[in-house]
């Protein structure tokens, strides 16, 4: 969808210009040896892991972090971090879905919870808003990957699902089984991936005026800013001109 698109280069083009880019390691070693740990230490034997250090590698993480996060959880001391998915409402009746790894359910419960209650929102249930997206894989390269039609050849050849190209890039989403797969195939084609991950790819959109992407921002922001949360989806649209606004 678009507004999940457009929320993705905002999160893209701030956490490139964010000062504080130690957060931002922190959680991406999380995902790293939380991969690590629950299977190969070897990327190219843990399609997982192999996903998480490419995820690093795209946020210009540096090779020693990535490979103190692997030897982390091949050392035993890594703390046991649970997954675990949040669902609820944002301003204007947004749906957000929240993935967080933490070692304090409690906390990061009480954490979300209250971030959602400050900035106009409501936790709900799971499974309250989760039917509103559906589980993806999704693989973005920038606009010098190639021509509209160059990338949806290579993208139809790998065996991907979907294309959205603009001005900006491409987007390019397949069955979450077969990221490991289509990202490879790619990558043999077009050359390493801006990003590859898995996601949530809303089914149905909300469309916002510019008031009601301001008070949408701040409760993601203040989700995104919480250590324990991982990815931050919302099901949001907007015109080109309130995102310009913003």
């Amino acid at each position: 969808m678009a507004g999940h698109s457009k929320w993705a280069n905002i999160q893209h083009r701030k956490g490139r210009q964010d000062a504080a880019r130690s957060k931002l390691f922190s959680k991406l070693s999380k995902e790293i040896t939380v991969a690590a740990k629950m299977g190969d230490p070897d990327p190219e034997k843990n399609p997982r892991l192999r996903l998480a250090v490419k995820s690093a590698k795209s946020q210009s993480m540096p090779n020693d972090n990535i490979d103190r996060a692997i030897k982390k959880a091949t050392g035993g001391d890594a703390e046991d971090y649970k997954e675990i998915r949040y669902e609820g409402y944002g301003p204007g009746g947004v749906a957000v879905i929240v993935e967080a790894m933490t070692d304090n359910l409690n906390r990061t419960a009480s954490n979300v919870r209250s971030t959602f209650t400050k900035n106009g929102g409501n936790l709900g249930e799971t499974g309250s808003v989760g039917f509103m997206f559906e589980r993806k894989g999704e693989v973005t390269y920038t606009a010098e990957a190639g021509d509209a039609d160059t990338v949806m050849m290579a993208a139809i050849e790998a065996g991907a699902e979907d294309v959205e190209s603009s001005e900006d890039g491409h987007t390019i989403w397949c069955a979450d089984t077969d990221l490991n797969d289509v990202s490879n195939a790619l990558e043999a084609e077009l050359g390493e991936s801006e990003e590859t991950r898995l996601t949530w790819r809303p089914t149905t959109s909300t469309e916002l005026d510019l008031e009601g992407m301001q008070k949408l921002m701040k409760l993601l922001d203040a989700l995104d800013d919480d250590d324990d949360v991982q990815r931050v989806t919302a099901n949001f649209e907007a015109s080109d001109e309130v995102m310009e606004q913003l």
